[in-house]
């Protein structure tokens, strides 16, 4: 079965599509990488798949399930995660409380308001355990905007594992790092259970062709090309239009 299915995936923002019929499916464990240049609406589809934004046609599938129509938070319950181009933390909370959050949001406590995430040893094990596992916990106390940028990329792409996804989007986890946090960051992905699938978004393309088992590539919208990453680089449109003429 596959993990996300979509099919005739478009969405208009008046007279522009930003997403002209994509159809794709990822199997389970499988790592996908979407790549293409600026505007071509990588983004835009992951909001698709999230539920950020409602697409305008199309149909979207999480385990052979219709989720078109669902929230954001039904379809993070069902096993959705993702990562953002520009992190998206709370500068002011340390890296253990930021865990707090995430590992409370997926546990029955996140309805009691009279009592702090602190209150419950197992939240505070969870949250010290997905440090451990993630070499942070040296950085637990912490606050955020006192971390590197590539820390900060590794904090948020814990938090998005702290629910235990089953699907999770990355979208450009290595932008603005330097060659060792994109390394850090890169080895962290490698690591993930193949109980998870994987949509990456990457302008790296080293980076990129290094962590997938497939690519699709976007350009205006469209799907341009898919295939395995030697179909790609050989691929002559998209050497063309994406990775240059030059590109081994």
């Amino acid at each position: 079965m596959n993990a996300l299915a979509v099919e005739g995936l478009t969405k208009d923002f008046g007279g522009l599509r930003a997403v002209d019929r994509v159809t794709l499916s990822a199997s389970a464990g499988e790592r996908l990488a979407i790549i293409g240049p600026n505007g071509a609406g990588k983004t835009t589809f992951f909001n698709l798949i999230t539920g950020i934004l409602p697409p305008s046609s199309g149909r979207i599938s999480f385990f052979g399930r219709d989720v078109t129509r669902f929230s954001i938070h039904r379809r993070a319950q069902l096993g959705l995660a993702r990562t953002f181009q520009i992190t998206a933390l709370f500068p002011h909370l340390t890296v253990v409380e930021s865990a707090l959050l995430a590992v409370q949001a997926s546990d029955s406590v996140r309805f009691t308001l009279h009592r702090p995430a602190t209150a419950y040893p197992h939240l505070m094990d969870r949250a010290d355990a997905l440090l451990q596992q993630w070499g942070l916990l040296d950085r637990r106390n912490v606050q955020t905007l006192h971390l590197s940028y590539g820390e900060q990329r590794q904090v948020e792409l814990v938090l998005a594992l702290a629910g235990t996804p089953k699907v999770l989007l990355l979208d450009e986890p290595t932008a603005g790092l330097s060659p060792a946090e994109t390394a850090s960051v890169s080895t962290m992905i490698r690591r993930l259970s193949r109980e998870i699938t994987i949509l990456l978004i990457e302008h790296d393309m080293d980076v990129a062709f290094d962590l997938v088992d497939r690519v699709m590539v976007l350009f205006q919208g469209r799907i341009l090309a898919q295939g395995t990453k030697e179909e790609i680089r050989k691929n002559p449109e998209v050497m063309e239009i994406y990775l240059g003429t030059d590109h081994a």
